[in-house]
């Protein structure tokens, strides 16, 4: 329903804008444009999915290896002194647990079409154990907010978009969305702790907080020492190396447990290409409505809005066309990225608007979205503080992209 209306507003506004231009300053062209741009951004929108289709096809094929291999399960374990303090009402070894880390990993590796059915999964799994079926549980709450927060290790939707748009380095905004993204899980995990009264102070928690700490404070501390075009060079280095190295462990770990690697890769690549094509008219409808919206120049007058109250505060304005992206990607993740798209296709991929929109992309996930599909999967009504929690982990992903970017990229 949230997504209808804010379609539904775009033409609306778009119409407006466009009608009072042509009264007041006699611009003919106006509605032309429009009508151009919806050629245009219908265009792109089939172009983008079809460009996805390999590389979902690709990972959805190497998951499957993970997951029939065993080794997607033997993560879990390892996780699962770490899962049972986040989610003390979940008991031990329950199903559940594999679920929600199977859904975490399809995030981590950025399959975002990936990890909405794993999600889904682990939600019915949760609402078993709900004593109230039409409110949401705590694990419920913790759940949905570690994906909202959008814990993410490999960005690959992302990359791929900017390898689209004719980026020349697509992988270049790996890190800055890496550190962003654990700034916004870190706050999302900590505020779900705080009103739900979870000890973070134990010794599994301390432990991986301790390690990603100083994985993350490291990372920090080598791109500040170095030049701008020795970051470039490191950022993607690292970010490809362990693409690969995420690609050879699952294979290898298929060849250890005796699997026939090659038949679980098909299996899995053949959801690519639904999924791919599943996501064709989502992209579509927003990518036309968000080009409407910027032909008929509301978008101009939003950003010049923004742009002039953050300078009259004395702040430098470059980042303000990327914070669209920003305001959109807690509604809906296929707005986000067609705002995404839009502004590379506007400024560049290489730009450092285009570089911004991409990082805040990246830095946390689709609030209302996420909720509105897995609550309303299982028929919760009472939300709580989900939304709150959710809001306050996006707000703090949207500083760090920006901080991150102008620390990477400015």
């Amino acid at each position: 329903m949230v997504l209808n209306y804010i379609w539904i507003a775009f033409f609306i506004i778009a119409f407006v804008v466009a009608l009072g231009k042509l009264l007041f300053t006699g611009n003919t062209q106006i509605f032309t444009d429009i009508i151009q741009s919806t050629f245009d951004s219908s265009k792109t929108a089939f172009e983008i999915s079809l460009g996805l289709t390999g590389v979902l096809s690709l990972w959805l094929g190497i998951m499957k290896v993970g997951e029939n291999s065993g080794l997607i399960n033997t993560l879990a374990r390892w996780l699962s002194p770490v899962f049972c303090r986040l989610f003390p009402d979940i008991p031990k070894n329950h199903p559940v647990m594999g679920a929600i880390f199977m859904n975490m990993s399809a995030n981590m590796l950025g399959l975002d079409n990936a990890a909405t059915p794993m999600g889904l999964k682990a939600m019915q799994e949760l609402q078993e154990l709900n004593p109230k079926k039409d409110t949401a549980s705590n694990p419920m709450i913790m759940f949905l907010v570690i994906n909202t927060s959008g814990l993410i290790l490999i960005p690959i939707s992302i990359m791929v978009y900017r390898a689209q748009m004719g980026a020349a380095q697509p992988t270049d905004i790996f890190i800055p969305i890496l550190l962003s993204t654990f700034i916004s899980t870190l706050v999302g995990v900590i505020t779900v702790s705080i009103s739900q009264r979870i000890n973070l102070i134990n010794k599994p928690i301390l432990i991986l907080m301790a390690i990603l700490s100083l994985f993350f404070g490291g990372l920090i501390y080598l791109f500040t020492t170095i030049s701008r075009e020795e970051m470039g060079v490191y950022s993607t280095l690292i970010a490809n190396m362990i693409l690969f190295g995420v690609i050879v462990t699952f294979i290898v770990s298929g060849l250890r447990k005796k699997i026939n690697v090659y038949d679980s890769f098909v299996e899995g690549a053949k959801e690519g290409f639904t999924t791919a094509v599943r996501i064709i008219p989502y992209l579509v409808a927003f990518l036309v409505a968000i080009a409407v919206f910027r032909a008929s120049g509301a978008m101009t007058i939003i950003t010049d809005g923004i742009g002039y109250a953050i300078g009259a505060l004395g702040f430098d304005t470059a980042f303000v066309e990327a914070l669209p992206t920003g305001i959109m990607k807690s509604l809906s993740g296929s707005g986000a990225n067609g705002l995404m798209i839009d502004t590379m296709q506007q400024h560049g991929p290489d730009s450092f608007v285009g570089r911004v929109s991409c990082v805040i992309r990246g830095a946390s996930d689709t609030t209302f979205y996420i909720l509105a599909v897995y609550f309303g999967s299982v028929g919760i009504s009472k939300t709580r503080n989900a939304v709150t929690c959710g809001l306050i982990a996006d707000f703090s992903g949207i500083i760090a992209a920006i901080f991150m970017s102008y620390l990477f990229f400015y």
